[in-house]
């Protein structure tokens, strides 16, 4: 069953420009560790930070908190599969919300969908409880 959808649309400059005013100030209060290291590898910054950004964006959205009631930037963190397919890795107060959200018995799957044409970066989350053990 679907507990939460979430969408967002980024323009990519907005971030380039946070990127360029105010630099690690801004890449370490809104992304993890993780995603610092995967966007600062790429050749285009910008559009990296501004999906993540994005997925951020609709992963609070789908929690149905926004960015509010104890979850923050880097509690939500864009991860890839094995196979190489995003996903969210949730921590603190947004792993609290989802599993405040989760029925008895289930299992959250959190479903991550991310583009970019520039100027705009896009993202859509779907969290989706399943029974546990479902393959």
């Amino acid at each position: 069953m679907i507990l939460g959808i979430g969408s967002d649309l980024c323009d990519i400059r907005r971030i380039a420009r946070s990127l360029e005013r105010f630099g690690e100030r801004f890449t370490h209060r809104v992304f993890t560790e993780g995603e610092r290291a995967k966007s600062d590898r790429r050749a285009a910054r910008a559009p990296s930070y501004a999906r993540r950004f994005a997925a951020k964006e609709a992963c609070a959205k789908a929690l149905g908190t926004g960015l509010s009631h104890g979850v923050f930037w880097r509690d939500m963190e864009v991860v890839n599969l094995p196979g190489g397919r995003p996903t969210l890795r949730l921590t603190g107060g947004a792993l609290a919300r989802l599993r405040a959200m989760l029925p008895e018995g289930h299992e959250a799957r959190v479903h991550v969908s991310l583009t970019d044409d520039p100027p705009l970066a896009q993202a859509f989350v779907i969290i989706e409880a399943v029974p546990i053990g479902t393959p």
